[in-house]
């Protein structure tokens, strides 16, 4: 064989190699789960209760429930791609003081979870956790509210376009998983390789609730443009709501002023609260 046909085998099966390890191993890639285990609700504040939640598959899931005085709207929240349900006490909290009541749940495989994450079983952890929500009897489910992040934006698209919430709110949302993917590894074939695709871009029309969307201008994560694409294919009502200065995690849009009063505002018009 000669040298240079020596040199493109080599090469083949170097490629060939690292495609099928970055096929095999690319949930490791998306899923950045906090393992666990996580404090008890009540340790994070007055009135807060441990609860589990049981998928259709039979996983159960740990989650906090921050029930606001008497019956009224709640907050699915779905959580972003990392950590656990921790890391979103202070917008759970900040969310009861405006008089919602709030579900953190964590996802299959996170916090402590049985169970490995994927975007069918992420589906069935969010089905299963409105389910559990609405059934509360200090829940009016006629005001149920889904709050996606990131990738927890996706969640509740696909949950949304099933089970119409009577409002959507996505803080730095994607058009799809392989548009981020291609955003941060051009020389990829992402969009071929991909298992877990996320197209709320091909979803977000289906979606009838009044939607807001909340972008940070400076989020190297998840492209400002994709968030503003998603928007721009949903139907009306819609507000896009930008945060100066923000990053993907910066506390600007973890709990942050602009972002809060964004939301409750949102919520008063669509007559969520305040109803």
């Amino acid at each position: 064989m000669h040298r240079w046909a020596r040199i493109l085998v080599i090469v083949v099966l170097v490629a060939t190699g690292a495609l099928g390890l970055l096929w095999t191993q690319q949930r490791r890639l998306i899923y950045f789960p906090a393992p666990g285990p996580v404090p008890s609700a009540t340790a994070v504040a007055p009135g807060a209760r441990d609860v589990v939640v049981r998928t259709a598959d039979g996983v159960d899931l740990g989650g906090w429930f921050f029930p606001a005085a008497g019956r009224g709207p709640a907050v699915l929240v779905c959580n972003g791609n990392g950590g656990d349900r921790s890391m979103r006490a202070a917008l759970a909290l900040a969310l009861r003081r405006m008089g919602l009541s709030v579900l953190l749940f964590d996802y299959r495989g996170y916090g402590g979870n049985p169970g490995r994450p994927g975007e069918d079983g992420l589906a069935a952890d969010a089905r299963a956790a409105r389910a559990w929500l609405a059934a509360q009897p200090e829940v009016d489910p006629a005001r149920l509210v889904y709050f996606g992040e990131s990738l927890g934006g996706a969640v509740a698209v696909g949950l949304a376009v099933e089970r119409p919430p009577a409002a959507l709110i996505l803080r730095s949302p994607f058009t799809s998983l392989a548009d981020v993917g291609a955003t941060h590894y051009p020389w990829l074939p992402v969009r071929r390789l991909l298992i877990d695709r996320y197209p709320s871009i091909d979803r977000i029309a289906r979606v009838g609730a009044p939607l807001l969307v909340i972008a940070g201008d400076r989020d190297d994560i998840v492209p400002t443009e994709l968030s503003r694409r998603l928007f721009d294919a949903a139907g009306e009502p819609k507000q896009f709501v930008l945060v100066p200065g923000a990053g993907h995690n910066d506390a600007a849009l973890l709990d942050g002023r602009l972002m809060l009063g964004a939301i409750e505002r949102f919520l008063v018009q669509t007559s969520v609260l305040g109803g």
